[in-house]
Formats: structure tokens, C-alpha cells, sequence
């Protein structure tokens, strides 16, 4: 078979609306093995977080429960691809660190491979590499770290929200409905800030009442044109330091509305 053939009989498996037993048909004759072989490696490696399970049988467990769109499924199938390369035994326990970096790289050449389409490599592998920047949120994540994280994800960030509620495979309910509350939480959160930082570029960096006490002023004509002077530099230049800014804005003053 040519790799095309094979990348449309992986897909056919990955989009049916319930792929395991394809998948554990995949691996069990032998196909996956010659296909993506980094599959069948991983029902050598136990996961010590999923204790009940190796890694290959968690992670057909959370392909499955993705909704069945190839994207989010190829990225399901290779999120822990990276699992056996970075195993290690130096910090008390078997860990994988970095293992998503790793598995992105792994990702990339197989399905480049495979012959898939070069949006897709570029998606699903970004996907794999973003996979765990979840970790970590419900000790606490300033604003600025729920920004980068969307700004990280992009236009992925629908689907990586969706592959990291697809990966909790755990079978303590309460804990699974926390990850989900974490994960509406951020996602409510992003809305939030993104509506916040929309509201604060329609606004300059210094306000009137800024304005009003610098010159020790009350408000009329001369704010409302210093506010548009302060706009202007804001939407040809973005924010600039404040410091600067006011020194900009004496100069302005000076010239056009004096003592």
C-alpha cells in the first residue's frame, strides 16, 4: 500500500463514531505496527497517573472520547506518542518530562509521512505540543498566564480545550467534574480578559481625570482633545511607557492650550 492508502485507512478508523475496537484491531493484527509503529510501543509503558492502565490503552481511551473530527482525533491518538522516549527514573518515580515537545516532533514526521495535508500536520502536531500546558491552573494562574495560554493555543484553542477534557480517563467521577470546572472556569476567564482588553484599546493609557488634575483643570474642550491627541498616538504607535507618554502629552499642551 502507498502512504496515502494508509493515511485513509488510519482516518477511516480515527472518524468512526466510536473508533476502539478499530484502534485495538489496528494494533492487534500487527498493521499498526508497520504504519505508526510509535503506537504499539506505547502498551509497553505503564502510566503511573492512570495506574489501570498502560499508555496505549489511555490514550485509545481518550481518542475515543473525542468527538469524531480527524483533527482533534489524530491529536488524541499522538498526545502521549513522546511518553516512551522520555521516560526516566531520576526524580523519584517514573516521569516523562518534556514528553510533549518530544511527541510533537514524532508527530510531525509520521504524519508528513503519511502524506496528510500540511494544515493538518501543523495543527495536530501543534495540538500534541500544547497538550500539557493545562497543568498546573488549579494551583492558581495569574491573568497574564490564562493570556499566554490562549495566546499560545490561537485559533486551536477549542480544540486543545477539548483534548484536555477528552484526556481525564480517570474513573473517580468528582475528580473528572473538577478538571471540567477548572476548564470552564479558564474558558470563562479568557472571554473575560479578551472583553477587558478590548474595552481598554478603545480607551487612552492616561484618562481625563489624569488629564484634569496634571493641569489642575476641570473638564471641557481642552480634555476632550487632549484625549484625542493621547488616542491617536495610541493607535499609531500602541502603549507606549507612561512616563513618555505624559511628557508627550506637556508638549501637546503647551503648544495648543498653554497656561
Amino acid at each position: 500500500m502507498t502512504p496515502a492508502q494508509w493515511r485513509d485507512e488510519l482516518s477511516e478508523i480515527l472518524v468512526a463514531e466510536d473508533p476502539t475496537e478499530g484502534l485495538w484491531q489496528y494494533c492487534d493484527s500487527g498493521r499498526a505496527a508497520e504504519v505508526v509503529p510509535e503506537l504499539p510501543a506505547l502498551k509497553l509503558e505503564q502510566d503511573p497517573i492512570h495506574r489501570h492502565k498502560d499508555v496505549l490503552a489511555h490514550t485509545i481511551a481518550v481518542t475515543a472520547k473525542t468527538p469524531p473530527v480527524l483533527k482533534l482525533r489524530l491529536a488524541a491518538l499522538f498526545h502521549d506518542v513522546g511518553k516512551p522516549a522520555t521516560r526516566s527514573f531520576e526524580h523519584g518515580g517514573v516521569t516523562f518530562r518534556h514528553h510533549e515537545a518530544v511527541g510533537a516532533k514524532i508527530t510531525r514526521k509520521r504524519l508528513r509521512a503519511l502524506e496528510f495535508e500540511p494544515e493538518m500536520v501543523k495543527d495536530v502536531t501543534e495540538l500534541v505540543r500544547l497538550s500539557g500546558r493545562f497543568k498546573g491552573y488549579g494551583d492558581g494562574w495569574s491573568d497574564s498566564a490564562v493570556r499566554r495560554y490562549a495566546r499560545e493555543a490561537g485559533p486551536l484553542l477549542g480544540d486543545l480545550n477539548q483534548l484536555i477534557r477528552s484526556d481525564c480517563t480517570t474513573r473517580n467521577r468528582s475528580k473528572e467534574a473538577r478538571l471540567h470546572r477548572l476548564i470552564d472556569e479558564m474558558e470563562e476567564r479568557i472571554v473575560l480578559l479578551a472583553r477587558e482588553e478590548a474595552e481598554a484599546a478603545r480607551r487612552p493609557q492616561i484618562d481625563g481625570q489624569a488629564v484634569m488634575a496634571r493641569y489642575n483643570v476641570k473638564g471641557g474642550p481642552a480634555i476632550g482633545k487632549a484625549l484625542k491627541f493621547l488616542m491617536a498616538i495610541k493607535n499609531d504607535e500602541g502603549d507606549l511607557p507612561i512616563e513618555e507618554l505624559y511628557q508627550r502629552l506637556d508638549r501637546w499642551w503647551a503648544d495648543n492650550v498653554g497656561d
